[in-house]
């Protein structure tokens, strides 16, 4: 569904992106019939922690390979760790966890010392051979977490963090441009989420285990807000950097009809918090979704 007519599904979309004040892009599809909604699904994005979903997948290809065991034991000192809210960044001890506990911090609450500590068992090469596999010829791993965040603070300047609300400093920031940094489309994260869901990325339990871990994900106001319902599940990757809010995801219904969606913003505000950016995710989701659930 293409169509640009307001009353269409990718029409209602983009008026919700207008509303909401943000540019955004989107890529909903049945995972079982192929039937899509699209609203510049070919656009390059940067993915910032949807990437993280790349990376779990090519942990689970390396473990079905028989090149690493997810139960393997690692640790985690404090020093070093990727800065970071959540999980085994904000902790202030010695960890010592599994590949596969690490894999579910990196999902559930976007921990990124979880994720760099995964790359650094797995390897960019691997995530890149995880989405070429995939036919997802216009996604690309450039670097990790820790990496990324450095050039944040490198294009920001000596004002650090407070300089990332002047709209001039965001313009140079690298980690903002698809072509210096992470970087995908809608379309092809749907594909890799379809992927997923039909058992085609390896081993079905290995499937089984990301499905899982996706589930668990803990923010409920983008994705999940679109489908306020208890026999309807959501389970997704969110993805955040100044001015970008982004998630990717599957949506279950209790008939058994399952669909991916990518959704993919950015505004020019540059507030951290703007929970209509937020919500939008869910509004458009829903408005796609629902177009593939009428006959």
């Amino acid at each position: 569904m293409t169509d640009t007519h307001t009353g269409s599904a990718p029409g209602r979309v983009r008026a919700a992106f207008h509303d909401a004040g943000v540019t955004g892009w989107l890529h909903a599809v049945d995972i079982d019939s192929g039937a899509q909604v699209e609203v510049g699904a070919d656009q390059p994005v940067c993915t910032a922690s949807v990437h993280k979903l790349p990376l779990l997948v090519a942990l689970h290809a390396e473990a079905a390979a028989g090149r690493l065991d997810l139960t393997e034991q690692v640790e985690c000192p404090p020093a070093g760790r990727t800065p970071g809210p959540t999980g085994l960044a904000a902790m202030l001890d010695t960890t010592r966890l599994s590949l596969r506990d690490a894999a579910y911090l990196m999902m559930a609450v976007s921990d990124n010392t979880a994720a760099d500590l995964l790359l650094s068992r797995v390897g960019l090469d691997a995530v890149n051979r995880a989405t070429d596999r995939h036919g997802m010829t216009r996604t690309r791993a450039v670097h990790g977490f820790a990496e990324m965040l450095a050039t944040m603070r490198q294009d920001a300047g000596p004002d650090g963090t407070r300089a990332l609300a002047d709209p001039h400093v965001i313009t140079r920031l690298r980690a903002l441009d698809p072509a210096r940094a992470n970087h995908s489309t809608p379309r092809d994260m749907t594909r890799l989420l379809g992927a997923v869901w039909r058992d085609e990325t390896g081993p079905a339990e290995h499937g089984a285990a990301m499905r899982r871990v996706m589930g668990l994900q803990v923010w409920p106001h983008r994705l999940a807000s679109g489908f306020p319902f208890d026999d309807v599940h959501v389970a997704g990757k969110t993805g955040s950097l100044p001015t970008l809010r982004n998630e990717v995801g599957v949506v279950e219904y209790p008939d058994g009809g399952r669909y991916a969606v990518a959704v993919f913003t950015r505004t020019a505000h540059t507030a951290a918090v703007l929970p209509a950016a937020d919500a939008v995710i869910g509004t458009a989701a829903r408005i796609a979704v629902d177009a593939l659930r009428t006959p």
